[in-house]
């Protein structure tokens, strides 16, 4: 393991992989930073921190291993993997909201950026990036956003989180390059916010609509049954759930 820690950094996801192109890179490369002046969160929103109050770090994982058509499996056993570091830290009501959302009860704590590294169409690396809320207790622009120290009462060493993190993302993708491809999706599933809970959505043009979700394709995508007794698909620039 090989850790850069850094003071302040546009984003710690592009850090990570511009440091990749000009340097061979072993497995587990993290890259930490107290503050973010760029951090990104999915489909092109930004993640926004109080300096040096929050975990920001991404880790380069060799996924060379791995078919590209399984890449989802890399948002599946991150995901899994910060909840067991969570749950060590006596967190509660923890829950996925798709595709890598970490949620206690129905706040948010956690964001996920996974960027694949492909190289002739064949996967080489994986950049994940996590923003955790640890010790920042101001979120009156996100009213949807909590931190493990509103949640518990408790102040939290960023590093000490961190290093569970990266050893339980190790163990987790010890499972998938053994294939056990149907236990990683199983316990993903479990985990889901609203499974089985009849829920609102919104698509891509703004209309609402509800339904049930039920599962995760194989490729990432939520499987969603509608009113009509039909199972329909969606991807993250489809849908989004609104809670």
């Amino acid at each position: 393991m090989r850790i850069i820690k850094l003071n302040a950094i546009d984003s710690t996801n592009s850090y990570l992989k511009q440091l990749s192109v000009e340097e061979s890179l072993v497995d587990n490369t993290i890259v930490v930073t107290n503050y973010q002046t760029k951090g990104r969160g999915q489909m092109g929103t930004t993640w926004v921190s109080e300096d040096s109050k929050n975990l920001m770090f991404s880790v380069l994982k060799d996924v060379s291993w791995l078919h590209a058509d399984k890449s989802f499996y890399i948002s599946m056993v991150t995901s899994l993997a910060i909840i067991k570091s969570l749950e060590y830290f006596s967190i509660p009501k923890l829950r996925i909201k798709w595709p890598n959302d970490i949620l206690s009860e129905d706040m948010k704590v956690c964001g996920v950026l996974i960027e694949n590294v492909i190289k002739h169409t064949h996967l080489k690396d994986s950049i994940i990036g996590i923003g955790l809320n640890i010790n920042q207790t101001d979120f009156s622009n996100l009213p949807k956003a909590t931190s493990l120290r509103l949640i518990s009462g408790q102040v939290f060493n960023l590093d000490e989180v961190m290093i569970m993190i990266i050893k339980e993302i190790t163990y987790y993708f010890k499972l998938l390059k053994a294939g056990r491809f149907q236990e990683i999706k199983n316990l993903y599933e479990t985990l889901l916010f609203r499974k089985d809970k009849p829920s609102t959505f919104k698509d891509a043009e703004g209309s609402m609509f509800s339904g049930f979700i039920k599962s995760v394709s194989n490729s990432g995508n939520l499987q969603v049954l509608l009113e009509d007794d039909i199972i329909k698909e969606f991807d993250l620039k489809e849908i989004s759930l609104l809670y």
